[in-house]
């Protein structure tokens, strides 16, 4: 497996990171064995957080008690277990209480990658990264970054980690397919190239929308989370099965599918494929519930998306550009 740059660190990551959310596999000692299956194939970076109300991180636990120094672990903080007034702020005692929380469910001292699940509108950025800081300094964490950010809100934080020497963000995690470019293309991948921080992109196949095994018009397979009517994934609205398979994209599903018959591929590998040619990614984050689903993303690394097949997709996905600012 060819191990990218986690930005500017020089970490090595796996250009898959799996994903433990687990949308659609309810069985633990399945979740062990997928998580198991994709670091024997090669995979080195986790991604977690308070999944299912921390039992995905006990799951993740229970895989790294004998395999801690070969994985690079992500987890997250904003909202935390217990009903008090602090349990969903970026403020000091929430992150430190979090942290701690984590690692013990983890069974872990240390966390790689300590990211912000989502901007935190009520406390001030400062107490925010000067507590980060911290956790650093300590050897708790080892590198901070975060999540679902907007360009600007990156960009400010940054600013105040350079003027007050605190530890800087390292990387970002934001939803990044085929259906949904808009939401990074036009601000955060410029300001990551620009300033050396990594990207992992989440819900590269937008849900299973991209695998191809449903389209427009055709009842979702049962067991996925858009038959339970979960579809929760594709921001920054919820969507209904409907809005999602609309004609703008199944036309890309069908594109996928098309490409993905010429070369001997499946459209979750050409998608995928698709994602990583865009050299500010570190990584696709991949959500599988069988090992199964490990192999088909890490079979697809040994191909690449040809120039003109590059194009084309882009040619089919491209949306016109809405910037936030808010």
């Amino acid at each position: 497996m060819d191990y990218r740059n986690l930005g500017d660190t020089g970490v090595l990551v796996s250009p898959l990171c799996i994903g433990t959310a687990f949308r659609s596999q309810e069985n633990e000692e399945v979740c062990v064995r997928v998580i198991e299956h994709a670091l024997d194939r090669g995979c080195n970076f986790i991604d977690t957080a308070l999944y299912g109300e921390g039992i995905s991180e006990k799951v993740v636990g229970r895989v790294l008690k004998a395999r801690r120094q070969d994985v690079v672990l992500t987890t997250k903080i904003f909202k935390t277990l217990g009903g008090n007034p602090n349990a969903a702020r970026l403020n000091r005692i929430n992150i430190m209480s979090g942290v701690e929380a984590s690692l013990r469910r983890l069974e872990t001292d240390y966390i790689d990658l300590y990211l912000l699940h989502t901007y935190d509108k009520d406390t001030p950025l400062d107490e925010t990264l000067r507590t980060l800081d911290d956790l650093v300094r300590q050897g708790k964490v080892r590198y901070i970054g975060c999540s679902n950010f907007v360009a600007w809100k990156i960009v400010e934080a940054l600013w105040i980690s350079g003027e007050k020497g605190l530890a800087s963000f390292v990387c970002t995690q934001s939803q990044y397919n085929l259906l949904n470019r808009v939401e990074i293309e036009p601000d955060i991948i410029p300001l990551c190239r620009q300033f050396g921080i990594g990207i992992m992109a989440y819900s590269p196949l937008a849900i299973g929308l991209l695998t191809g095994r449903f389209r427009r018009g055709q009842m979702p397979p049962e067991g996925t989370p858009w038959s339970k009517g979960e579809n929760t994934g594709l921001s920054p609205h919820k969507y209904d099965i409907e809005a999602a398979l609309d004609e703008f994209n199944d036309r890309i599903i069908e594109t996928l599918i098309d490409i993905s018959r010429r070369y001997e591929m499946t459209p979750a590998q050409v998608a995928i494929a698709w994602i990583l040619d865009h050299e500010e990614i570190s990584a696709s984050i991949v959500g599988a519930d069988l090992p199964e689903h490990v192999d088909e993303v890490v079979d697809g690394l040994e191909w690449s998306l040809p120039e003109e097949e590059r194009k084309f997709l882009d040619q089919v996905s491209q949306r016109p550009v809405v910037r936030k600012f808010a």
